[in-house]
């Protein structure tokens, strides 16, 4: 994975290009001190992985994951262990390093890292797939047969690596497909894409808390960018 790193400490810049130096996938290409330079480089360059400060003058982690487009993987590195739940609000953000920081749990974050895929294109010849929709019914190809699910009693939609799980209020299906094509089959009118890993059913949300939202007993994340539309969506008082 080709990287950068956003520190205005020397010190931690180097620290964190020579954990980068003994992981075989990472490939540090630039080091920054503050994060304007590092957008200037984006605007030219594609990477795979950011390590950001989170505490920088004048500009701060959030504000420079605020301001870029579409954002690559980011590992925050910092000493303040206060910002994680607002860190994890972010779907860009797959781990939270508090310094300093050992090789074990770096390279656990790069695991995490690594585990994120793109999503990939709609396969056509896997076991179990989503297959088609009509009206209020999904079609699920589970073991050769077609599964017919109930739109309106699906709940929640979980990506898990090569699969999803659709969970409804009767069963729950593991079907090997990608968040993105399951997506394409649900009605806007009653689904929301919320995380990266997760479609709701904006009619079965129980209750909102900060940056989650409950759905029968399952606490699911809402990611800072897909908030504004989940609020959107509510018949607020």
């Amino acid at each position: 994975m080709n990287c950068i790193i956003i520190d205005d400490e020397a010190t931690a810049r180097a620290i964190i290009g020579q954990l980068c130096s003994n992981v075989a996938v990472l490939n540090v290409l630039e080091e920054f001190p503050n994060a304007m330079q590092a957008i200037k480089y984006l605007n030219s360059n594609e990477i795979d992985l950011i390590f950001l400060d989170i505490h920088m003058p004048d500009f701060t982690g959030f504000d420079f994951i605020d301001t870029i487009k579409n954002p690559p993987k980011i590992i925050l590195t910092t000493s303040d262990p206060n910002f994680a739940i607002q860190a994890f609000g972010y779907d860009c953000i797959v781990d939270y390093l508090v310094k300093p920081i050992t090789p074990e749990r770096f390279q656990k974050a790069i695991d995490k890292a690594e585990a994120i895929k793109p999503a990939a294109p709609a396969e056509t010849s896997s076991s179990s797939q989503v297959e088609t929709s009509s009206g209020n019914d999904l079609y699920v190809n589970i073991d050769r047969r077609l599964i017919k699910i109930d739109i309106p009693s699906i709940y929640l939609v979980e990506a898990k690596g090569d699969y999803i799980q659709v969970k409804t209020e009767d069963k729950n299906y593991t079907v090997h497909s990608t968040l993105k094509k399951i997506e394409d089959k649900l009605p806007d009118s009653l689904f929301l894409k919320i995380h990266r890993s997760y479609i709701i059913n904006v009619d079965k949300i129980i209750d909102i808390e900060d940056n989650s939202v409950l759905i029968k007993k399952d606490v699911i994340p809402v990611s800072r960018s897909n908030r504004p539309e989940l609020m959107k969506r509510l018949n607020l008082l």
